[in-house]
């Protein structure tokens, strides 16, 4: 069956987002907010009607992970850090895929978390820390273990190192869209063009940034 390059690149770019998201949290301790909230609110939908659903229906709110994603691909300005965070959520969405007790946990945890969405905003340290506490008890066991690095000061407040768990519990959602959609890592090396071209192509269908 043929890929859908438009769906792979769409999950793709969830993956490099919160890669992204990581980053500026770990070393500056704040990140773009409206993206993150488009992150973390994909964790809680597990029966989406489409790849796009799960961020919400509009590809603008993808801006920042396809633009990473363009980064990754030429190798450009991004460093090796970014590169690692997208590849190590690869390989631990993997680990836990070939988890069937992980994966039923997962689920049930993540069901859950609706029931406090109804009294606490998605964005709230309530919300947060219980995305946090999902990837560290049921994710991160499953190892390798992410390796953040960043601002010792910032990466010690308990509050932001939520918001780095929650955002790579994000990540791990988005590599498990990834190979629903038939995505895999081979790809990265062996189909770079196609998904630069299908990611240049939504990019140039957004509005400017202002």
């Amino acid at each position: 069956m043929a890929k859908n390059y438009y769906e792979i690149t769409l999950a793709l770019a969830g993956i490099c987002q919160a890669a992204h998201l990581v980053q500026q949290l770990a070393h500056q301790g704040q990140c773009q907010p409206e993206a993150l909230n488009v992150s973390l609110r994909s964790v809680i939908d597990l029966n989406p009607g489409s790849t796009l659903a799960v961020f919400g229906n509009d590809e603008a709110n993808l801006r920042l992970g396809l633009e990473t994603l363009m980064a990754v691909l030429n190798s450009q300005g991004m460093g090796a850090e970014l590169t690692r965070y997208t590849l190590s959520l690869m390989v631990l969405e993997r680990k836990l895929s070939g988890n069937k007790s992980a994966l039923d946990t997962l689920a049930q945890r993540i069901s859950q978390l609706d029931r406090q969405l109804a009294h606490y905003e998605l964005g709230s340290e309530t919300i947060t820390s219980a995305m946090a506490a999902i990837y560290v008890d049921v994710v991160s066991p499953l190892g390798p273990r992410i390796q953040v690095t960043g601002s010792p000061a910032v990466l010690q407040n308990p509050l932001l190192q939520s918001r780095v768990r929650a955002t790579l519990l994000a990540g791990i959602r988005a590599a498990v869209l990834w190979q629903q959609m038939g995505g895999g890592r081979f790809q990265l090396m062996l189909s770079r063009q196609r998904l630069l071209r299908e990611a240049k192509t939504i990019l140039s269908r957004l509005s400017p940034a202002y």
